[in-house]
């Protein structure tokens, strides 16, 4: 269930939904620059997985239907050149959330080949989400999609693109402005994917997803020119997940990037299974929701060194 509705005047519903990104589709709503929208979104799953679901909801799971989208908002005035600017107001998850491992998507897709599912509960009231006895995991809400209309095609929800989209970015909290290319008039803004916590990768394919409420400023910007693809100011809050016991990292080296970020994620997965007494599974749920992954080094050819580290303090200190 979600929390009561934020209020504003403007207001993009549930049934506000579209799974592609096309400048065809009509606007719901149509504002001016500095008007404040709220929107209702469903989860990413677009209602498939429920707090009652099991992992037999995963196996039937259609990825067609994921990462809805909820608009496209109109803001009169934006023309093809100009930036959108999205200034994020407020945030709030519903009562629980879910993370899971699918066959076939993922970083480690070869490593964990079988579904799994796992139900969070969230308290509005409670700055941090329990993972199991011992683990608290801290929870900085955001869209995982947020996006306006590409110029020309259309394109399905789950790839980002320059326009914005599914960006997964979990810096972009209350707080935060994201800053996207105008392509097309009016941009054509639609949102979704509520996430309560998430870390660097988003790397078993999901973060803590859940059904949010949303509240943004539009602004359109004649000033930021260089802005091609998606730019954002976070507050610095956004930049520290309970690091003050500092954390645990593992460095990742190959010639290819890609290969190098699966070397660092394994080798932190491996670290928590050998010290925190969790199993495999666990772990690679636990990266998903709460690694920092860094590009170390990508000057020294021909190897790269991608950085993947855990914040000790989502661990009791006893655990």
């Amino acid at each position: 269930m979600l929390p009561p509705q934020i209020s504003s005047t403007f207001h993009v519903h549930r049934g506000h939904s579209h799974l592609k990104w096309s400048k065809a589709i009509a606007p719901v709503l149509t504002v001016d620059s500095n008007d404040i929208v709220t929107f209702d979104t469903v989860d990413g799953s677009n209602g498939q997985i429920t707090p009652t679901s099991t992992v037999e909801d995963i196996l039937q799971f259609k990825a067609e239907l994921a990462d809805p989208l909820f608009g496209p908002v109109y803001v009169r005035g934006a023309e093809p050149g100009d930036t959108l600017e999205i200034e994020v107001l407020e945030l709030k998850t519903a009562d629980w959330g879910w993370t899971a491992i699918m066959p076939g998507f993922g970083l480690l897709t070869n490593d964990f080949p079988e579904a799994q599912l796992k139900i969070w509960k969230l308290d509005p009231n409670d700055s941090c989400a329990t993972f199991k006895d011992g683990i608290r995991i801290p929870t900085h809400p955001f869209l995982g999609v947020m996006g306006v209309a590409p110029g020309e095609g259309e394109f399905p929800t789950i790839p980002p693109l320059d326009t914005g989209g599914n960006i997964d970015t979990r810096h972009i909290i209350v707080g935060s402005k994201l800053f996207l290319p105008v392509k097309v008039p009016g941009a054509l803004f639609s949102c979704g994917d509520g996430h309560a916590a998430q870390g660097d990768g988003e790397v078993c394919g999901t973060a803590i997803e859940t059904p949010m409420q949303v509240k943004v400023r539009f602004t359109i910007r004649k000033d930021m020119k260089w802005v091609t693809s998606p730019n954002y100011a976070s507050p610095s809050s956004a930049l520290t997940l309970a690091e003050d016991r500092g954390y645990y990292a593992v460095l990742g080296i190959d010639s290819d990037l890609l290969e190098a970020t699966r070397k660092a994620v394994r080798g932190i997965i491996e670290y928590m299974v050998q010290t925190k007494n969790l199993t495999l599974v666990e772990a690679y749920m636990l990266a998903s929701v709460s690694i920092s992954l860094r590009l170390s080094e990508v000057v020294n050819m021909p190897n790269y060194g991608v950085s993947a580290s855990v914040p000790l303090n989502i661990f009791s200190r006893s655990f």
